[in-house]
């Protein structure tokens, strides 16, 4: 790569355009090179604000799963305990009595009050068989057994449904249940949907799909791969404010695209990823008057990873849960990526299964010989239990399913959230990445409009618009033809140390950049900022020489 850089830093036009087809997330392992190169000639630190994995974890959970572990071992041992390090497996007689005997004895360990008032909350809330209850959350923080049910064990779909209720519905669900898979991540479940639409004749190839943009790359990238090669209508947040600040919200004309038919299904990230804005009402107002009035068969899947960031988010799957699938990850809300947690979730009442049922005779006989060794009745399998089957290749189902220590951490994040009353963590994860936020664009000397919808997990930042709005039309006619977007990415690594993403990699303004807010100290967004406003002024200060 050392050829491609001059002596002031700069790359080549022509490096820069070659690797403007490359993901953006693939672009940034480019760019640590750079920025490690950088280290080793100044006295920078790197500072690598491109991927959003968080900075923070949430304690409390943790602690509590750790503490859990203690009693399920007690458990085994208590069963069969040998020398040589082997024990028994938890049984179900009597645990309930013991677990609370537990929970006395260690009043002290961590964790212990939220175990105590998820017990509780459990009985009172749902009122559960404790010793059925507590012979799950044993078995699984032990996983001593397969997940069973494979979709999602049954007190975890519980506690995960209430806590999806209040945060991504605003604790104002629509009428009846929502059916949940818990899935690696929310990388497994992307996977998961498109395979099982297609599977399901739901989507087939070539079909016309509908993407909000700018949107998390994958989304962008699955579409084209040779087994779907969907006809895409892209539909952009580029409205603007009157002096010509992104707004990152969608024009009227280009919602009712969706009205087409021919559309089958609409794919966002809400709240969006870049640039970290939740849809504003009327425009999901607008979708769901489409939904009812113009393209009813619309299956929409939604990402809603940062809904939690953000104060009464509502999601589509409250607003048209027959039409939604939602994807829910909880590795940013509590610093868990490593976990891989998620879930998808659709409503017991939803078109995907009605128009399973309504395939013509020759796919649907496709479909039941297709399901057939795992039922007596392959026509009456839910969409979300044919996507657990093809998540293992329909042959493996009776080993599918999310490990069962992952599926009782997730029930302790929900639990910690529901059981957070005055949403003290909330606050202050908001609160958080607003401080972040500010002082990245103090530091830029840009303006950062207030804005009810912005979350702020990442910021999103157009250097034509500053360019224009600090140097004139004619600077940004000049920025255009004499280097490429990634100009912009590659000098900030290589002359600051500084790792960003390119907007353009998620199909937003070509010239942005793409600031993740979670994964490092307030002060590292200062120099940051600074660094972005010095390449706009380096790029000036040569055009103001040229033009002499």
């Amino acid at each position: 790569m050392k050829k491609e850089i001059d002596t002031k830093g700069a790359v080549s036009k022509s490096f820069a355009r070659k690797m403007e087809s490359i993901s953006p997330f693939e672009l940034k392992n480019k760019l640590i090179e750079m920025a490690d190169e950088s280290i080793k000639k100044q006295a920078h630190t790197m500072l690598n604000a491109g991927r959003g994995n968080p900075n923070w974890i949430a304690t409390t959970p943790r602690e509590a799963f750790f503490t859990l572990g203690k009693f399920g071992l007690e458990e085994c041992r208590r069963v069969m305990y040998l020398p040589e390090g082997v024990a028994g497996i938890p049984q179900k007689d009597g645990i309930a009595a013991r677990f609370e005997t537990f929970l006395k004895t260690n009043h002290n360990l961590p964790g212990v009050n939220l175990l105590k008032e998820t017990y509780q909350y459990m009985l009172l809330q749902h009122a559960v068989d404790p010793d059925t209850l507590v012979h799950e959350w044993a078995e699984s923080v032990i996983g001593d057994q397969y997940p069973v049910p494979d979709r999602i064990l049954h007190y975890t779909e519980l506690i995960v449904q209430d806590y999806l209720a209040q945060e991504l519905c605003d604790r104002r669900p629509p009428k009846g249940k929502f059916d949940l898979f818990a899935t690696e991540g929310g990388t497994a479940a992307m996977c998961y949907i498109f395979d099982s639409l297609q599977q399901n004749y739901l989507l087939n190839h070539g079909d016309s799909i509908a993407l909000m943009i700018p949107v998390f790359t994958p989304y962008i990238e699955i579409p084209q791969l040779r087994r779907y090669q969907f006809d895409v209508t892209e539909i952009a947040a580029d409205t603007r404010t009157p002096d010509g600040l992104h707004t990152w919200q969608y024009d009227d004309k280009d919602i009712d695209k969706l009205k087409d038919p021919k559309i089958k299904a609409l794919f966002i990230t809400n709240p969006s990823n870049p640039p970290s804005y939740m849809l504003s009402p009327e425009t999901a107002a607008r979708i769901v008057e489409i939904v009812k009035n113009n393209n009813p068969n619309l299956m929409i899947i939604t990402d809603d990873v940062y809904g939690t960031f953000i104060p009464h988010f509502r999601s589509l799957m409250a607003e048209i849960p027959d039409n939604t699938l939602c994807v829910y990850s909880f590795s940013k809300y509590f610093g868990a990526t490593g976990w891989r947690d998620a879930v998808i979730a659709l409503h017991e009442n939803n078109i995907y299964d009605r128009m399973i049922a309504n395939l013509p005779e020759d796919k649907k006989e496709i479909l039941n010989k297709r399901y057939s060794s795992l039922t007596l009745a392959p026509e009456k399998m839910k969409f979300i239990d044919r996507m657990v089957a093809d998540s293992r290749q329909i042959a493996l189902n009776h080993t599918a399913g999310l490990s069962l220590p992952q599926q009782i951490q997730m029930s302790l994040f929900s639990a910690f959230s529901l059981l957070d009353k005055e949403d003290k963590y909330k606050n202050k994860m908001q609160e958080m990445i607003h401080r972040r936020l500010k002082a990245l664009w103090d530091s830029t000397g840009f303006t950062l409009v207030d804005d009810p919808l912005r979350v702020g997990y990442y910021s999103e930042i157009d250097m034509l618009v500053w360019g224009k709005i600090f140097y004139g039309d004619d600077f940004v006619e000049y920025l255009k033809k004499t280097y490429s977007p990634l100009d912009v990415v590659f000098r900030l690594a290589n002359e600051t140390s500084l790792v960003l993403l390119n907007g353009g990699g998620f199909a937003g303004p070509e010239w942005s950049v793409r600031v993740s807010l979670a994964n490092l100290n307030e002060k590292d967004y200062i120099k940051i900022g600074q660094g972005i406003k010095r390449i706009l002024d380096e790029y000036a200060d040569t055009w103001k020489i040229l033009r002499k």
